[in-house]
């Protein structure tokens, strides 16, 4: 018998077009953004569907949108017979999500909560300020070290350990740029700057954790009714203030997501479900666990393929 979790995806997997065969052949796909739209005041559905990809990408508008597809199929996966999982996480943006399907925090609050949240980390960093980039093939200790060296009293620090020999790292544009070209002549394989505009998880989103604090204390938290792992301790927490402390926290926290998936792989976990558009999470999983099978659910045929396992 298995013993599944559900995995959240948070940005970067977005898609313009995302769900759309899901939503064609499900109602109750259409319905969860139908929700949201109303919360936003705009239709959330429209814009995944027709772009222009540059709004999706928006954080404001990519951080909503990402929840609803999460719970879009999470309840597509309860209406088709799926048990609940053992336990829960997600990545970044993605904890939210995990948070709704487990029951601690209500799907439309997180819909304005995660606007606002993707509003504030703008408003954290001018356009041009901030920058983001993958390192690729290096030692999480190489890349700390690259970071401190490419630092010059400006901010960039490792911010995402995705797998291993993968990790992110955030900052200021030009420190991260000086980490990119040390980087690479210290033997990583590759280093990359990111097409994104705000550098999550560093330093510099200290401002918009505060924002966040003040938001998260007038919004109704419950103890989750599913174990959910987060982000920034690998632990999991019952109480409600814990949690919101944690999600502050994580705004300019690293994500420690191989630790994250070596821990729920020790709780006897060995099969897991991707929950929402593309398939990152499970391609970083065949780095973490290889003995832990990951299906991700985005379409008609990975839903009837996750259901039979």
């Amino acid at each position: 018998m298995t013993c599944k979790a559900f995995l959240f995806p948070g940005q970067g997997s977005q898609s313009v077009g995302m769900l759309a065969g899901l939503g064609k052949r499900y109602p109750l796909v259409t319905e969860v953004f139908a929700e949201a739209s109303e919360e936003l005041a705009f239709d959330l559905w429209q814009l995944i569907q027709q772009g222009p990809e540059a709004d999706l990408n928006a954080t404001a508008n990519t951080q909503p949108a990402m929840l609803a597809a999460g719970v879009a199929v999470w309840r597509l996966l309860e209406q088709e017979g799926e048990e609940p999982p053992a336990m829960v996480a997600g990545h970044s943006l993605g904890e939210y999500t995990a948070l709704v399907c487990a029951g601690a925090l209500a799907y439309r609050d997180a819909i304005g909560l995660v606007a606002d949240r993707g509003r504030y980390m703008q408003e954290a960093v001018t356009p041009d300020e901030g920058a983001m980039a993958a390192i690729l093939g290096m030692e999480d200790a190489k890349v700390i070290a690259v970071c401190e060296r490419s630092a010059q009293g400006e901010e960039v620090a490792a911010v995402n350990f995705n797998s291993p020999g993968q990790v992110v790292i955030a900052g200021t544009a030009a420190a991260v740029r000086r980490a990119v070209e040390l980087a690479k002549s210290e033997g990583a394989k590759r280093a990359i700057v990111l097409p994104v505009s705000v550098p999550s998880h560093c330093a510099l989103m200290r401002e918009a954790a505060e924002k966040m604090a003040t938001r998260l204390s007038a919004v109704n938290l419950s103890t989750p009714s599913i174990p959910v792992v987060n982000n920034v301790d690998v632990s999991i927490e019952t109480e409600p203030d814990a949690i919101r402390d944690a999600l502050v926290r994580q705004l300019y926290r690293p994500v420690r997501w191989v630790e994250t998936i070596k821990f729920i792989a020790a709780q006897g976990i060995d099969t897991a479900l991707e929950c929402g558009p593309g398939k990152v999470l499970a391609g970083l999983n065949r780095r973490i666990a290889r003995d832990m099978s990951v299906f991700p659910v985005f379409d008609e045929d990975s839903l009837q393929n996750a259901i039979k396992k």
